[in-house]
Parts: C-alpha cells; sequence; structure tokens
C-alpha cells in the first residue's frame, strides 16, 4: 500500500518507481479493475488500463507500467502519475455511500488538517473567496458540476470513485470568506489520507491555473 510520507521532499521518482513496482506485479490486473472502476483494454499483445482522472483519459500499459495520456505525447506531471498509480492500488471497489464527510473525518485527519487547510483550503479561499460563483466555470474543465452547499459548490470526480466537492462560502463586511472540501465517506478505501491532501492541492492549483488563463499543470 502506498506510504504517507511516499510525496514528501521534492523527489517523486522513487515512489512512482515503488507504485509501478506494485503494480506490475499483480496478476489479476482485471480485479484492480473492477474495484477501481476502470477498463482493462488488450489489443493483440498490448494490454492497458483505461482511466478517467480530472476529466482525461490516461492509459497505463501493462506490464512495464507506464502512465500516458490517452492520444496524447504530452508529459503527465509525475505528482499525476504518482495519483493515478496509488488509486489502482488502494482501490477496494466500495459502493459510493452518498455520505459527504470532512477531512477531519478521515483516517488522522483531525491531526493533519492544519496542513491540508494550509495546503488546499486557504488557497482555495484565497483565490475564489470574493468571487466563490467565479469557481464554477473554471471546475467545468474538470468535468466538475453544481452542488447544493454554502454559497457555492462544486463536485469534481477525481477519478470514477473519488468525488471531491468543493464548497465556499463568500465573505462580507462581518465575516470573512470560508470554504471546506468534502469527501463521500468511501475515499477512505481508495486513498490514503495523505493522498487525499495532495490530490485536493493539485485540484486547487489547477483551478488556480484555469482561472487565471494558464496550463494546469502542478509538478
Amino acid at each position: 500500500m502506498p506510504a504517507q510520507s511516499s510525496y514528501d521532499g521534492y523527489d517523486l521518482e522513487p515512489a512512482y518507481k515503488l507504485a509501478r513496482e506494485q503494480l506490475a506485479e499483480i496478476q489479476d490486473i482485471e480485479q484492480i479493475c473492477l474495484r477501481s472502476g476502470t477498463r482493462f483494454l488488450v489489443t493483440g499483445s498490448q494490454k492497458k488500463i483505461a482511466i478517467e482522472y480530472l476529466n482525461q483519459l490516461y492509459q497505463i500499459s501493462i506490464p512495464n507500467v507506464e502512465v500516458l495520456l490517452a492520444d496524447s505525447l504530452e508529459d503527465v506531471p509525475i505528482r499525476d502519475r504518482v495519483l493515478i498509480l496509488h488509486y489502482l492500488l488502494s482501490a477496494k471497489g466500495t459502493p459510493m455511500s452518498s455520505k459527504l464527510i470532512s477531512f477531519k473525518e478521515l483516517p488522522g485527519g483531525g491531526n493533519y488538517f492544519r496542513t491540508f487547510s494550509k495546503r488546499a483550503i486557504e488557497p482555495l479561499v484565497e483565490h475564489f473567496g470574493e468571487q466563490p460563483h467565479g469557481i464554477i466555470g473554471v471546475t467545468a474543465r474538470l468535468g466538475g458540476r453544481k452542488g447544493d452547499f454554502g454559497d457555492v459548490a462544486v463536485t469534481v470526480n477525481a477519478f470514477s470513485r473519488v468525488p471531491i466537492t468543493i464548497v465556499l462560502w463568500q465573505g462580507d463586511e462581518e465575516f470573512p470568506a470560508q470554504g471546506d472540501i468534502l469527501f463521500d465517506a468511501s475515499i477512505s478505501d481508495y486513498l490514503t489520507t495523505y493522498d487525499v491532501t495532495v490530490l485536493c492541492e493539485s485540484i486547487i492549483w489547477k483551478l488556480v491555473k484555469f482561472s487565471e488563463g494558464g496550463r494546469a499543470s502542478v509538478q
């Protein structure tokens, strides 16, 4: 299973190498696909896993395990490659519960919340808190859909079984703007708490880049 420490520091290559090795050792790839809601493709001697991540289609070659964008030569940021492989390795196939929980309700989330807030919630509020409706348009690029929480809420399917709900409350003269990020209660059966932090951080900074008219590449 992916370790929480595997994102620490700047060198993600060891984490990617380890995840590739772990996936390459698994014999029943079809079971992995069943649990993760992905597709196993076999064309002649070529075997691939097709997976959607943040509204884009990726393919993972088997058994050499390379993560590539489908129909594109664009490099995939290593952080995204690691998250994709961690999702495949962690997925248990648990049905979605339709019950939303906060980060503090994740395993160890209470102890790690301050870091999560600094890396994901604070940038969210800083960039979108004054005009929360602006987040609706940019999340559409990630396949986001409107929700019914706060002043503005959007849900992005990071993976097919990992919906991420972003909520914003607009500030006024009396109260500052606030934000939160909510998860389906099953999320810990698909990603570790630390992977959830990295995923949310990646999503928020992709949205910031979109709002600034740039390309969303978070290394």
